[in-house]
């Protein structure tokens, strides 16, 4: 039932950044109210995160934007309201947890916004320590943000959001870097604020097989910005699976597995959103063993057993007895470790196991004791860093923490000019990444005001146009719609083809599953598990015994049925 005032009104929204030709998204009307959770999907570059910076009145107020149309936060006009009195009733979290990460420590980052509100001190230490134990971060109140991971940044920054009290909260890709248990978590809290019925959730999320069980409503954008779709969230998944699938937009893994049953032949209607849904389905048509769409022990030809590098030839990466420290902190701790020439390695891990500051290591990017990593025959610890750029191409987890160029095509270019690369030559490589990647249009823009999406692409690019041998990727799906991960992944799993040696950071375990040659699992700074992805995923204590979850279709299918989940 409506109430007199919704918590959040958006007539004709048209957003045009500086320097974009078009505005996206475009002519935007939709109306929140309190008890709903409203998942907004579309494909990247359709325009979520800007439509999510025009709620609190950030843009027009602090963004370089264009802003047609209106938006009224319970009642009050964001275009002539003050972003402060705003917070009040929007709260953010942002795709960047480090773009709203001010103070020194986690207690009083979260403790900040109700300081601001000039609450009384009782009410501000309740709810700080409150939204800490509901995120899982009160035991480290008194740490540093910088030493949180990447995850663990994440859930200070929903604390923030809930510390608020704000009526609405507005979530960008608030799980990305998350791992299963605390994407878990997180919904966890989520649905405890929800449920007294006064507040109301707007969603920008790529994982939707912890959402769906969350979300009561979908709204979807296409690829110009329109809203194309409004209704309840099972309805318009279901109803639309298609069109979806068309634009790029994820789906859960229930759904894809189901629609694949039906195009061969199984007669499934309605399709499964959630595992729990999908047993009863398998249950029904009496699917007991491997069955199309869901193969068993990935036994087919694109299986890691099928393409695991030769045993004895030399690994292109080797790491022994490294030791990494932040501080008087030890973040890894006597890795031992090979990674075979023409492989496409995960390194996995709980929030917090020391995953990226591997692939640091690796790379160079933290530079590792001498004679700890070799790569190539490089000592990266006493190489220079011209050296270890003709070797690995490496991609932040931030995209953009490597931008620094003020076009996107200056950006790519940058590293052929510094290699006094000829001009046409150039010319013609950098057409072919922006091509590649989709990015035509966005050539002369600024990297800072593409999407999250087309940022993460452009990384990737940088990364990839030196043609190095070996590529290193923090998170590379971050951001991505469905469309352009599985481009992403194909073009991975191309360039080992043609010899590439690629490792990567994720905490998408289904990714992994489906994706990678070899998998690192690491806890508490070890290796607590290493070796074809395969042989790992017969065994879930690989996993399991990291603090790690497997995806939720995974965790409940029988044995007979895990595996890869194909898509029609």
């Amino acid at each position: 039932m409506r109430t007199s005032v919704p918590l959040l009104r958006v007539r004709d929204l048209s957003l045009t950044h500086a320097d974009a030709a078009h505005p996206s998204p475009r002519g935007v009307s939709f109306d929140i109210d309190a008890g709903e959770v409203v998942l907004l999907l579309g494909p990247s570059g359709c325009g979520k995160s800007t439509l999510t910076l025009a709620l609190n009145g950030l843009i027009p107020h602090a963004l370089p934007a264009t802003m047609v149309g209106s938006v009224e936060a319970g009642g009050l006009d964001t275009a002539v309201t003050a972003t402060a009195v705003l917070s009040t009733r929007v709260g953010m979290v942002f795709q960047d947890p480090d773009a709203q990460i001010v103070t020194g420590t986690v207690y009083d980052e979260v403790a900040f916004g109700p300081e601001n509100l000039l609450l009384p001190l009782d009410e501000v230490r309740r709810r700080t320590e409150d939204a800490l134990r509901r995120v899982g971060l009160w035991s480290r109140r008194d740490d540093n943000p910088d030493r949180l991971s990447g995850g663990g940044r994440q859930r200070l920054a929903i604390a923030c959001a809930l510390a608020l009290g704000s009526p609405l909260i507005v979530l960008d890709e608030p799980t990305a870097n998350l791992d299963p248990q605390g994407i878990d978590d997180v919904y966890a809290a989520l649905a405890d604020v929800i449920a007294a019925g006064d507040r109301a959730v707007l969603l920008v999320e790529h994982n939707l097989d912890a959402a769906m069980q969350f979300v009561t409503r979908t709204i979807v954008l296409d690829r110009t910005g329109e809203v194309v779709f409004d209704g309840p969230a099972s309805d318009i998944i279901r109803e639309h699976t298609d069109e979806l699938i068309e634009m790029g937009v994820w789906l859960p893994a229930a759904t894809l597995a189901a629609r694949r049953l039906r195009a061969d032949g199984v007669d499934i209607d309605p399709l499964p959103l959630t595992p729990p849904q999908l047993l009863e389905v398998l249950a029904a048509h009496e699917l007991q063993g491997p069955v199309p769409g869901i193969t068993s022990d990935r036994s087919d030809a694109a299986s890691a057993d099928a393409i695991r590098p030769d045993p004895i030839a030399e690994p292109i990466i080797r790491a022994r007895q490294l030791s990494v420290r932040r501080g008087r902190t030890e973040i890894l701790s006597g890795i031992d470790l090979d990674i075979h020439r023409g492989s496409l390695t995960a390194i996995v891990g709980a929030n917090g196991a020391g995953k990226t500051t591997l692939l640091q290591a690796i790379a160079g990017v933290v530079p590792p004791p001498r004679h700890r990593v070799d790569v190539d025959g490089l000592d990266v610890g006493a190489a220079s860093p011209r050296d270890l750029a003709a070797r690995i191409g490496f991609v932040f987890q931030n995209p953009e923490h490597q931008f620094i160029a003020h076009t996107v095509f200056d950006e790519l270019a940058h590293g052929l000019r510094l290699r006094h690369v000829p001009d046409d030559e150039v010319l013609e490589r950098v057409d072919a990444m922006l091509r590649r990647f989709g990015l035509e249009a966005k050539s002369g823009i600024h990297p800072f005001l593409l999407s999250g999406g087309e940022k993460r692409r452009l990384s990737v690019g940088t990364a990839l146009i030196a043609e190095p041998r070996v590529l290193a990727l923090d998170e590379p799906t971050f951001g991505q719609d469905r469309a352009r991960a599985s481009e992403l992944l194909d073009l991975l799993e191309s360039l080992r083809d043609a010899g590439t040696t690629i490792v990567l950071v994720t905490h998408d375990l289904q990714l992994v599953a489906d994706h990678t040659t070899h998998t690192v699992v690491l806890t508490d700074g070890r290796v607590h598990a290493a070796g074809p992805t395969a042989e790992l995923f017969r065994d879930d204590a690989s996993f399991t015994g990291a603090g790690l979850r497997l995806p939720a279709l995974h965790r409940m299918l029988p044995p007979a049925m895990r595996g890869r989940i194909r898509e029609a």
